[in-house]
């Protein structure tokens, strides 16, 4: 009889579809995808890397506001987001605007959110994103109470939500996934595991073997997944969207992934807590080279593709930002006005005061 106090824990094998040099380590592990959603993949992986070397630019020109780099997680972001319906909800953190974008939101307002305009959070009513959370793990909690929506209403939907391995220490973390296991809710949650909170790597926040242990308690599975594997991501949340529509319940997805920049534009030096050789053998797992190889060897991408993609990435990337420039500046006004269809006594009284004494 096992005396111990302790629960045993069992051990969680991370999950591959290629090896580290993009070969198939087993066709049964392959998700079903035509060439053309092979490629599109690729595509999203390469657009995105394109628009985040801009965004840094921008930030350091002063053109764009807040920022948080994503280079080196883009199978962890693309392969999540292509497995979802268009009709899920996506709940993103400050970092996920990618998957954002792809899911529909226009890449002007993209630009427009980072810098704080209001038009930035007008989200297209046939888009199913919320605007990213900067609350620490708040999108948890609101991606279950998404999710409970959808069970009542019967959709056969899931929300899915974005938090960062730091996020995971966090109490609305535990309520959220504890509600959500409580009452079998069609929400997945991805803690995307790039080693650091802010500076602080994941052994300083957390005794746990690994983050996808955390799904125990709440009764729900868990699972750890290569973050730089496109295909495994893909393949991970495709059947944990499946076990949630059939009211299986939710699931936690570990991603192991690296973010190469810092953690924000906001003046975080990673070469402060992380070693060259730390991020050098990470960039030796970079996921658009690791799925170049694999597409290549089924002869379904070629260098000219690339560049021409790269070439087409930037030119709508800049159509964007000039469309962003070009929205009507916000004013305090206009600011009021956004906040309500029809406008509360106190805050028309508010603008007509502010109006009264000389602002624009």
């Amino acid at each position: 009889m096992n005396t111990s106090l302790f629960v045993q824990e069992e051990a969680i094998q991370t999950f591959h579809v290629l090896d580290q040099d993009g070969s198939l380590l087993a066709p049964e592990l392959m998700p079903s995808l035509s060439d053309g959603q092979l490629k599109e993949l690729m595509e999203k992986m390469v657009y995105t890397r394109i628009w985040d070397q801009r965004a840094i630019s921008l930030n350091r020109q002063g053109r764009l506001g807040f920022y948080a780099p994503v280079a080196g997680q883009e199978a962890s972001m693309i392969g999540s987001q292509s497995a979802l319906n268009k009709e899920d909800f996506i709940l993103p953190s400050y970092r996920d605007i990618p998957q954002m974008v792809w899911h529909g939101l226009p890449l002007y307002q993209a630009f427009l959110y980072s810098r704080g305009h209001q038009q930035g959070g007008r989200i297209p009513e046939d888009v199913h994103v919320l605007m990213p959370q900067i609350i620490i793990a708040a999108q948890i909690i609101q991606c279950s109470g998404v999710a409970m929506g959808m069970k009542l209403n019967k959709k056969k939907n899931i929300a899915l939500t974005y938090i960062g391995d730091g996020g995971t220490s966090q109490g609305d973390f535990y309520e959220g996934i504890n509600y959500a296991g409580a009452f079998k809710l069609p929400a997945v949650f991805v803690v995307q595991n790039n080693r650091y909170a802010i500076s602080v790597p994941v052994a300083k926040q957390t005794a746990a073997t690994t983050l996808a242990h955390k799904a125990v308690a709440a009764g729900i599975k868990g699972i750890q997944v290569d973050g730089m594997d496109v295909l495994a991501v893909y393949k991970a949340v495709q059947d944990a969207r499946q076990r949630a529509i059939e009211g299986q319940g939710p699931t936690l997805i570990e991603t192991l992934t690296y973010r190469y920049g810092p953690h924000t534009m906001a003046g975080d030096d990673p070469t402060r807590y992380r070693t060259s050789d730390e991020t050098s053998d990470w960039e030796k797992k970079d996921p658009l080279v690791r799925f170049r190889n694999f597409l290549q060897s089924k002869k379904l991408w070629s260098q000219e593709e690339e560049e021409k993609l790269i070439e087409r990435a930037k030119q709508e990337i800049a159509e964007a930002i000039k469309k962003a420039d070009e929205t009507e500046k916000m004013t305090i006004p206009s600011l009021i006005d956004s906040m309500f269809e029809t406008l509360p006594k106190d805050l028309q009284e508010q603008k007509e005061f502010y109006l009264r004494e000389g602002g624009k």
